[in-house]
């Protein structure tokens, strides 16, 4: 993606299923834990790279004894940053004990970071807040074991107001109006109430307040607690949460917007936000892994009881597009296979802008995310040429001399690498004008393989805001005197706000929407502009369930084709020689090579919470009144 945008966290949790001596015998180390964990999170750092944290738990510990702990960064390299601090503690204490090294129950009890269970989470903040309090995992502390919470989750809530003022109800003072404070703080309560009725049993069955706690903890009901504690909740979310004394768990919204997958055996139980994550870490096969349910919870308990049970009924499943286009890592097999399946499909619209001549084209792509996306793309080009090769050969098979035959045979799709970012560049100058110049220059590019009478077809993941495309790559390309530039995007345009984590709020940054706006005020359709204003704000006060998404109809009056040659003309600056055409995916293709991942509300504006269209409308609102402030 050329226009990088703040996206996804990711999660991983790992409950050791057997005693920590088991993994000493067996892998030579009772840290095994620690270490997979340092892989879970480090395969998945390109979800995070604004902080980074982790928690673990020791099982069955003497009070008295530290049994939860937990590290947080905001460096620059986070996950680095966080298991060089838990590999220094423990080297510590391993030389300042050498009678630890060999004994796992020393190690336990005396070293931290060590235990059973663990959680990790690497970020990218939406709000743009990066202060280490803002870096999960969130920790809410009590002196009983079972009422311990700590959470962690990639996820956002459309209505965090409305969940604040209902803690505000039920008597807390929350010390933060964000999301994870929250959603921590629900749980935690709906937690506290659960322990106080099973205290209350227990104390009516004649136990005493320390008999009743191993008892509380077993009986704990974690299904009730996440039911009673989601009511309300709008948004996407994959939460992952542990109690002090062992139980954990993994809850995915309703819509299965947030990804979420699963592996069990009689060792481990291991959940990420990424599949091939698992199949690398445990070398397991695709198939052993499992897709948490969206509306479900994978719920461990300490005793090690496995299940997935139902929190909140599932709706139409929306699961996140832009996973599959540029958010996970096209290491798993079916996004491997999509990616390359929008580069296919989306070929004949670019036939279309280079008149069929292939044979005056060089295609190729930016950045290196898109690249199995251009294998789709070449391999279809290819499927195309060789009919047109078999078309003329049968057409003149009685006149069709040997050299003739020859020369069409040798004729291929040309594709070359045109595009290298140079990783050492920094845009240090503050001056408009000169940055403009430098950030033109971020790329280098391979020169020699252009004609002037060549097209040059370089396809993106997406267009978000075009100012990496304006500023730095058609000049950039420009440079090679193409006769023509086409600028593919594997995604279909950009339309509206995300509110389920990904960090696009506004409006008017989307090129496809300023690009609209132009065309009405063109076309002398403003008062459209301000119908969607007056529907919008007559819709603030109503309840979400009610509300409609009318910015809709700001796009209303053009096609697809209009909006994208209004974006190529917006993108085509003075100094640029070449023609230049904008293509974009069409939804319709997008749902066909990406079948499991439906949810397009940033496309489409079809978001699958009613919060969604409360945030649009109120992003709409904002722009109207010129406010540079978040939607949600």
């Amino acid at each position: 993606m050329s226009d990088a945008i703040k996206h996804e966290c990711g999660i991983a949790l790992l409950r050791l299923k057997k005693p920590l001596e088991f993994y000493k015998e067996k892998y030579g180390s009772a840290f095994y834990g620690i270490q997979k964990m340092y892989l879970l999170m480090e395969k998945q750092h390109n979800r995070g790279q604004d902080g980074a944290g982790f928690a673990s738990i020791k099982f069955d510990v003497e009070p008295g004894e530290r049994y939860i702990s937990r590290v947080r960064s905001n460096k620059s390299q986070p996950i680095q940053d966080i298991f060089e601090q838990i590999n220094e503690r423990i080297d510590e204490e391993l030389n300042l004990h050498p009678e630890y090294k060999e004994n796992v129950a020393l190690q336990k009890e005396n070293i931290p970071y060590i235990g059973e269970l663990f959680l990790g989470h690497v970020r990218y903040g939406t709000f743009g807040k990066n202060s280490i309090e803002s870096v999960h995992p969130f920790l809410r502390q009590n002196n009983w074991m079972h009422r311990n919470l700590i959470i962690a989750g990639n996820f956002n809530m459309t209505n965090v107001k409305q969940l604040f003022d209902s803690l505000v109800e039920l008597g807390q003072h929350p010390k933060e109006m964000a999301d994870t404070v929250t959603v921590m703080e629900k749980i935690g309560h709906f937690l506290d109430d659960e322990v106080t009725d099973l205290y209350q049993e227990c104390k009516n069955n004649g136990l005493s307040k320390r008999e009743a706690s191993p008892v509380i903890a077993e009986k704990l009901d974690i299904t009730k607690i996440l039911k009673r504690a989601s009511r309300g909740w709008d948004g996407g979310y994959a939460m992952a949460g542990l109690l002090g004394h062992g139980d954990s768990f993994v809850f995915r919204d309703p819509a299965g917007i947030r990804p979420a997958y699963f592996y069990e055996d009689e060792e481990i139980v291991v959940v990420a936000s990424e599949r091939p994550v698992i199949q690398t870490v445990f070398n397991v096969s695709f198939d052993k892994i499992q897709e948490l349910l969206p509306g479900n919870a994978l719920i461990i308990k300490k005793n090690g009881l496995v299940s997935q049970n139902e929190i909140i009924t599932p709706t139409e499943k929306k699961a996140c597009s832009f996973e599959r286009i540029y958010f996970s890592r096209g290491s798993d097999s079916e996004i491997y296979q999509e990616r390359k399946e929008l580069g296919r499909l989306i070929l004949p619209s670019v036939l279309n802008a280079i008149e069929d001549d292939t044979d005056n084209t060089v295609f190729s792509y930016i950045p290196n995310t898109a690249e199995t996306s251009f294998f789709g793309m070449v391999e279809a080009a290819n499927d195309f040429l060789n009919q047109r090769k078999n078309k003329y050969i049968l057409d003149n098979r009685k006149t069709l001399t040997r050299e003739k035959l020859e020369e069409i045979l040798s004729v291929k799709i040309r594709t070359e690498k045109i595009a290298i970012k140079d990783a050492k560049l920094r845009t240090f100058i503050t001056d408009d004008a000169n940055r403009d110049d430098l950030v033109a220059h971020v790329y280098d590019v391979t020169y020699g393989v252009i004609k002037p009478t060549d097209n040059l077809v370089i396809i993106d993941d997406s267009i978000v805001r075009g100012t990496t495309l304006k500023k730095s790559i058609l000049k950039m390309m420009d440079r090679l005197n193409p006769k023509r530039i086409v600028v593919v995007s594997s995604a279909p345009q950009i339309r509206f706000p995300d509110c389920y984590g990904i960090d696009m709020a506004k409006l008017e940054s989307f090129i496809a929407f300023q690009a609209a706006i132009e065309l009405l005020k063109e076309k002398n359709l403003q008062h459209i502009i301000d119908q969607v204003y007056n529907k919008c704000k007559a819709q603030e006060n109503i309840k979400d369930v009610d509300v409609v998404n009318y910015v809709t109809e700001i796009y209303n009056p053009f096609s697809d084709e209009e909006i994208a040659s209004k974006i190529a003309e917006m993108l085509h600056s003075s100094d640029i020689k070449a023609d230049v055409k904008i293509i974009f995916q069409k939804v319709e293709d997008l749902h066909k090579a990406c079948p499991k991942n439906l949810g397009d509300w940033y496309f489409t504006g079809n978001y699958p919470t009613p919060g969604g269209n409360r945030v649009v409308n109120r992003a709409f609102i904002n722009f109207y009144e010129g406010k540079d402030v978040r939607a949600y």
